[in-house]
């Protein structure tokens, strides 16, 4: 449905009005000068006429002024206008972006573009990753270059651990010194905790099952290990290798600390209350001074590595950015994903993002998946699917009859 507004898709902007402003008054002085120039040239009064000496007097002397006035704003609003607003912006511009707050510019930009509506809101979390309200992206960790591993290695033949490796390099040095994960087993609070985080460098986990919840965020934390690349004291950088962090679990009267939604409203959803959610929210928090040498000013780069305990029937596993990320490179890892010999898995990688690799657009046995080059920008929301089914028997009776007809004698 297309809403037309009372402006009507006609109505000029107000810039185009002022112009066409400017350059009347232009014209008007500019006929004003020549009419003065032509009654001094054709009008000779008498010397015995004071007023009409007088007005002949005015018009030699103002039309200069008013052809003058006519032929500025012309040329200024016509050629130098342009020239000096561009020299401004290139100058100034950078400058000023730098010292506005990426929030509230996003927001006035989409009022304008998409209409004002609560659910812009969502579009700004997504396209910064957080709040926002520093200048120049301050509170923000955007990831320029990300990498993804995810290695599936089987128990039994009903479960099988997920270990994923996620390495962040940020664009600019984030500010920090703690990293935060929240796991959580509701998909409301799923929705609204990236984009009501107030700490930059954060992770989610979400737990299909509620009444696994318990569980397995308990077997989750032990295999939780952080290395960072970051700036001590000295703003000299530093790396401290993946180790193995013990987290303090966060109080729930300390959640609003780290969730805005605990406080206010968040759009059209009203505050929630933390009491409401302790059987379906937990936050860790890991203190990454207690892996570095030295004092942590800020995290150049940080790497998380966990094993999650999956069932083998759900069919499949994701990956999710948190914040904006540029992603490099995914790979999946299946080869440990135990089946029955007879009808071994056959897997697909989906990604669900601005532009999707095709690469792995059509199912595979697990020795033929490769990496997933993505090379480009991957918000909140954007992610990637690793799917699985049981292959067909007579096919793999096909090609393992081939495979012996076609082997050496």
């Amino acid at each position: 449905m297309t809403v037309v507004t009372d402006d009507g898709p006609d109505t000029a902007p107000p810039s185009a009005d002022s112009r066409r402003s400017v350059l009347r008054l232009a014209a008007v002085l500019g006929v004003l000068g020549v009419a003065l120039l032509a009654t001094a040239l054709v009008w000779q009064p008498a010397t015995d006429a004071p007023r009409s000496r007088a007005l002949y007097q005015f018009a030699s002397e103002a039309w200069p002024l008013l052809v003058l006035a006519s032929a500025t704003l012309f040329g200024y609003e016509t050629y130098l206008h342009r020239r000096l607003v561009a020299e401004l912006i290139r100058f100034a511009g950078p400058r000023i972006v730098e010292a506005l707050l990426p929030q509230e510019t996003l927001h006035s930009f989409l009022a304008n573009i998409y209409g004002p509506n609560e659910a812009n809101r969502d579009v700004v979390a997504g396209v910064l990753g957080g709040e926002g309200r520093h200048p120049a992206g301050g509170d923000l960790a955007i990831s320029t270059h990300t990498t993804v591993g995810y290695e599936l290695q089987s128990l039994d033949h009903e479960n099988y651990h997920l270990t994923s490796t996620i390495s962040y390099s940020f664009r600019k040095n984030v500010t920090a010194n703690r990293f935060v994960i929240f796991a959580t087993c509701d998909a409301l609070l799923r929705d609204l905790i990236s984009s009501s985080c107030r700490l930059p460098l954060f992770d989610m986990w979400f737990v299909l099952d509620a009444s696994l919840f318990e569980h397995s965020t308990d077997a989750v934390l032990p295999s939780v290990q952080i290395g960072i690349s970051y700036r001590d004291k000295d703003d000299e950088r530093r790396e401290a290798d993946l180790t193995p962090i013990r987290p303090q679990e966060v109080k729930f009267d300390r959640w609003p600390e780290y969730l805005t939604f605990f406080r206010e409203a968040t759009g059209p959803q009203p505050r929630l209350n933390a009491r409401d959610h302790l059987s379906d929210l937990r936050i860790f928090e890991y203190d990454l001074r207690s892996i570095a040498h030295d004092e942590v000013r800020s995290i150049e780069r940080l790497v998380v590595r966990l094993t999650t305990l999956q069932r083998t029937d759900d069919g499949f596993c994701y990956w999710q950015a948190p914040y904006p990320c540029y992603v490099e490179r995914l790979t999946f890892d299946a080869k440990g994903l135990a089946a029955d010999d007879r009808r071994p898995w056959e897997f697909r990688a989906v990604p669900f993002s601005f532009r999707s690799s095709t690469a792995h657009a059509r199912w595979l046995p697990a020795e033929q998946l490769g990496d997933l080059d993505i090379r480009t920008w991957w918000l909140r929301g954007h992610g990637a699917a690793l799917l699985w089914r049981a292959g067909d028997p007579a096919k793999n009776t096909i090609a393992d009859s081939t495979t012996k007809r076609s082997g050496p004698a």
